[in-house]
């Protein structure tokens, strides 16, 4: 399981070296994609598989499952893991998540997410101040 929050630097190479908790779990081969609310998606191999499996079943005859396929199949690139536990970030992605050199690596259960560090500080403020109101829809739904 991905859990935890991580400060990290992006080299001048656009390596991002992976918090070494992170890296047993992801292996060697992973799939690196835009993500939402402004960040970058890691999931390892496997994980990779099960999301597109399920875009691939939803209907291309529904404009909203083609645009969002488009945006998460086209931004993806698999990439490997180096030996120290680096992993290129292409440009363009960096430059969609507005990642500069400091960044922040956080966990959620089945990815790795890439935040600007500003932009997730902002975020987990927000998010902070809901809590209470989020836990009491996860409730209504059976989760908490």
């Amino acid at each position: 399981m991905l859990i935890g929050e991580y400060t990290h630097s992006i080299d001048d190479k656009n390596r991002l070296s992976l918090p070494a908790k992170f890296r047993q779990e992801l292996g060697k081969k992973i799939v690196v994609t835009q993500g939402l609310d402004n960040c970058l998606w890691i999931f390892k191999g496997i994980e990779w598989k099960k999301i597109e499996e399920k875009l691939n079943q939803s209907s291309i005859g529904q404009a909203d499952n083609r645009s969002f396929n488009r945006l998460m199949f086209s931004s993806a690139v698999e990439a490997e893991v180096d030996s120290i536990g680096r992993v290129l970030i292409p440009e363009f992605l960096r430059d969609r998540a507005n990642l500069k050199s400091k960044v922040v690596v956080i966990g959620v259960s089945s990815r790795v997410e890439i935040w600007n560090e500003k932009v997730w500080s902002e975020y987990k403020k927000a998010v902070d101040k809901q809590a209470d109101t989020l836990a009491e829809k996860l409730g209504q739904v059976g989760v908490l």
